[in-house]
């Protein structure tokens, strides 16, 4: 295990005197995770997507930001709570935070308005699906609309009131509620009642099917907001009743989680006891309409025990999240054409994967590249006679996983088989606990992980015996067991026989279900046992070649302080470094004497980046590491993840060529990252070009778009050593 790097360690031949904890050198943290998904929004605005697709992305953004309120802005709640003064390297305060947080969210609400009103609904209209206010429809239209109240909706709500007799209603997370003003004539006294707005039924309710064989001149589709169908029939409700106004209404509440698990007898029974209190977290945000009346807004806000900059008044539907039903619509011409992942070459035949990975290493793009052989690795030892035992960690496996029921076939076939479900993957803890007590009825070992640590590594142990003798087959990933992301995340996977790697992935296993104490492994880097101290090495190698040296990172966020300020030294000892990172970066680029020589681009596209790829070049003797692990505290010093070595050089060399150097010449969907933390769209820059090369597009086709070329000089590799291909 390498000594772990001082944070004083610099190049001898670099003297800087610019303090590196400078917290002007940093973006903070919460604001980088709200600038991408402004990214996510611009892509509402691309006319390169299909309409519906940009659609999707509007979903995103909502989803994204609900998200963002019920983790990031509930712990900064927490810790002005509590009194905790620790800054982060950027030295904002929480209370500085919440407050910059709440302009910037103002400001993207109003732009995700304005591009709904402006932009995406205009066009909708133009193909024949129209979200009408209740008013606008004619009077045999809402007479249909209000049979399908009494019909479909009236027997689900409940109407709850609030007075001296009634308390407050509980509001639950994320759900749409209509604040209701009624009069009675007889006492003339007004009233506060609360309805839910179930979300069993469809948001969005149509007002006549679309017939998706006429797509030539298709029929217009007309659609009513549930919310306006309910507040028009609130007399059914309220009968007797003067009904004064009905306001849409939305609220967050914090579900960061906290799990004494050091008290926990039984882990699973105390995440399921969690979830249950998820539902009474405290309110962190609350959506209204515009319009809302000050007295509504006041009963609110006093009763969910909230202050005025918690309050998001919305132009337009709350809930954009929903908007994932359109996108469900059956319109195919508005939306991204369907591909089928290509097969790797390497595997293309009728030849039993095992017998395929004794000659050689094989990697595989997802989605690009088909995540079957994935599922046909687990299949193929849940069935093989010569398998003894199968050991998997998964994280997020998603509805109906086929790889969970592989391992209950393989326990049913008497093999050993071991699982690590990760019960913490936060807002996948109901589904998972629902497969760890199927694969527990079926006889499958079930472990959930360590003690204050998240299990977040991608590994598959078969252990096989053969004629030679025993023999460890390894898959190890950077995205999840799930058939789905699998088809919109791009990641990388890899199955080998390497002896190497395989007792690394015992020793792993060890660690993770019993009382191991590993802490040196053969080729794996493993948070948080030697993962922070290998990767800094790798850095300051790199530092200490200057102007020779080369670092390109691929990965979804870059947060940890220490690893940027190795960052920083590097660029400060000459090393051109480019950083490829989705979503949060806090390091700022360009600043001078500090990051003149680093470039951070975030690619925003068809599909999620997902993938990691940590390469440096070390002079044509390079090294590179494939895994789980983001550049976060957290993913280092409280997961367990795992990167792995590419050491054929002919593969690395192809990954680098073509997988890295493809996403660092893309003009269409790259953005690229500003020392003052704006992120550019790279076609305005590229304005004067000729054509954009799209790095997704590419992959998708099969390598057969035209390359541009690089802004910076290609890396040359030393010579491959004669081994076999991997």
């Amino acid at each position: 295990m390498p000594e772990p790097v001082s944070e004083k360690t610099s190049s001898p031949a670099v003297k800087p005197t610019i303090d590196l904890k400078d917290p002007s050198l940093y973006i903070n943290r919460e604001i980088g995770q709200l600038e991408f998904n402004r990214r996510v929004l611009q892509e509402c605005l691309n006319p390169d997507h299909p309409l519906l697709e940009r659609v999707k992305f509007l979903a995103i953004f909502s989803s994204n930001l609900n998200e963002f309120f019920m983790v990031r802005v509930s712990g900064l709640k927490q810790q002005m709570l509590l009194g905790i003064t620790k800054r982060p390297p950027d030295g904002l305060t929480p209370r500085e935070q919440l407050a910059a947080i709440h302009d910037v969210v103002s400001e993207l609400v109003a732009e995700a308005m304005r591009c709904w009103h402006e932009c995406l609904y205009p066009e909708l209209v133009k193909e024949g699906i129209q979200i009408l206010s209740y008013e606008e429809f004619k009077k045999r239209h809402q007479k249909r609309l209000s049979d399908y109240f009494e019909r479909e909706i009236f027997p689900v709500l409940t109407p709850l009131a609030f007075d001296p007799g009634h308390p407050f209603p509980h509001i639950s997370n994320l759900s749409l509620n209509l604040a209701v003003e009624i009069r009675d004539p007889d006492a003339d006294e007004t009233h506060f009642a609360r309805v839910k707005v179930p979300s069993t039924l469809p948001r969005f309710v149509p007002l006549k099917p679309f017939d998706p064989d006429n797509l030539v001149q298709p029929s217009v589709q007309k659609f009513a907001l549930m919310e306006q169908v309910i507040a028009a029939n609130l007399d059914r409700l309220f009968p007797g009743m003067e009904i004064v106004a009905a306001y849409p209404f939305r609220i967050t509440r914090n579900t960061d989680m906290e799990i004494q698990e050091e008290e926990a007898d039984d882990l699973l029974l105390t995440m399921e006891k969690n979830l249950r209190q998820r539902h009474f977290g405290s309110v962190v945000r609350l959506g209204i309409a515009e319009d809302t009346s000050e007295n509504i807004r006041n009963i609110l806000m006093t009763n969910l025990k909230i202050g005025a900059s918690d309050v998001y008044p919305v132009k337009g539907p709350l809930g954009l999240n929903n908007l994932w039903e359109l996108h469900g619509l059956e319109r195919p011409d508005l939306k991204d054409e369907s591909f089928t992942p290509r097969l790797s070459p390497l595997l293309n035949g009728e030849e039993n994967i095992f017998r395929i990975l004794q000659r050689q290493n094989v990697l595989l793009h997802h989605p690009y590249e088909s995540f079957l052989p994935v599922v046909e690795f687990v299949e193929t030892a849940a069935s093989d006679p010569k398998v003894l035992a199968i050991k998997q960690t998964l994280y997020r496996v998603g509805p109906n996983p086929v790889i969970v029921q592989a391992l209950m076939k393989a326990r049913e076939n008497g093999k050993q088989v071991t699982v690590l479900v990760e019960l913490k993957a936060r807002f996948d803890e109901e589904s998972n606990i629902e497969w760890a007590r199927a694969l527990e009825k079926a006889g499958v070992h079930v472990v959930y992980g360590l003690i204050g640590l998240k299990t977040h590594c991608k590994v598959c142990l078969v252990v096989r015996k053969e004629q030679e003798g025993i023999k460890r087959y390894v898959h190890i990933a950077t995205g999840n067991y799930n058939t789905l992301t699998a088809r919109i995340y791009t990641d990388l996977g890899f199955m080998t026989s390497d002896e190497a790697m395989g007792a690394d992935a015992s020793d792993l296993f060890n660690y993770l279900t019993g009382y191991s104490k590993q802490a040196e492994y053969r080729k794996f880097l493993v948070a948080p046992v030697n993962l922070r101290a290998s990767l800094l090495e790798l850095i300051e190698q790199e530092t200490a070649l200057g102007e020779d040296g080369r670092i390109i990172i691929k990965c979804n966020s870059l947060v940890d302080e220490q690893m940027i300020r190795a960052l920083y030294r590097a660029s400060q000892a000459g090393v051109q470094i480019d950083l490829i990172v989705r979503g949060i970066c806090c390091l700022r680029p360009g600043v001078p004497g500090v990051s003149d020589n680093i470039r951070v681009l975030s690619i925003v596209g068809r599909f999620l980046e997902h993938s990691r790829i940590y390469y440096f070049h070390n002079q044509g003797d390079s090294a590179m590491y494939i895994g789980s692990a983001d550049l976060m505290p957290r993913n280092i010093d409280r997961r367990v993840e795992v990167l792995f070595p590419i050491e054929n050089a002919a593969m690395r060399q192809d990954i680098v060529e073509n997988i890295l150097n493809i996403y660092l010449k893309d003009t269409e969907k790259a953005y690229e990252l500003q020392a003052d933390g704006r992120y550019i769209p790279r076609r305005e820059l590229e304005a004067g070009s000729e054509s954009l090369f799209n790095s997704q597009m590419w992959f998708l086709n099969g390598r057969t778009q035209p390359m541009l070329q690089p802004h910076l000089p290609p890396i040359v590799e030393l010579s491959p050593p004669e081994t076999p291909p991997e």
